[in-house]
């Protein structure tokens, strides 16, 4: 069996973890089941490791903060013609540590070694830490 790897996606437009979480609320899920599908345009090579248990992260203002588990990749064709991958997502978004990361495109790669932990869910409230901060205290080697 494939050892599960992560896909880390900026969460554009999203201020925090609430932004998203009401974004997702507001638009009916494509399923009756309640699942997310986040749409993108490149398809993972490595399919096998992100369907063996990984979790797409999402990077919020230059902050990892949460993730969600990645259930299947589904094909989709837009209007245009363009084959995508459709990722479907568990509603359940769990949040994490604060990991600042600096901006990319698209979507990247993420080992489970790399991935910042579950937050308890006493600590599901906190806030992130200031962007500066975060990035300082991750330059020192520390989370």
């Amino acid at each position: 069996m494939a050892e599960s790897l992560h896909l880390l996606k900026l969460c554009v437009g999203a201020e925090s973890v609430e932004d998203l979480l009401d974004w997702q609320r507001t638009h009916p899920a494509p399923y009756p089941t309640g699942e997310r599908r986040h749409v993108t345009r490149m398809w993972p090579k490595r399919e096998a490791e992100v369907l063996a248990g990984g979790s797409l992260y999402w990077v919020v203002k230059g902050v990892i903060l949460c993730r969600q588990r990645i259930l299947r990749l589904d094909e989709i064709e837009g209007s245009d013609g363009i084959r995508r991958c459709g990722i479907v997502l568990d509603p359940e978004v769990v949040r994490t540590e604060a990991a600042p990361r600096r901006p990319f495109q698209g979507w990247r790669y993420l080992e489970p070694k790399d991935a910042p932990r579950d937050l308890p869910k006493a600590r599901e409230a906190d806030t992130a830490l200031p962007e500066e901060m975060a990035l300082a205290l991750a330059e020192i080697g520390l989370r």
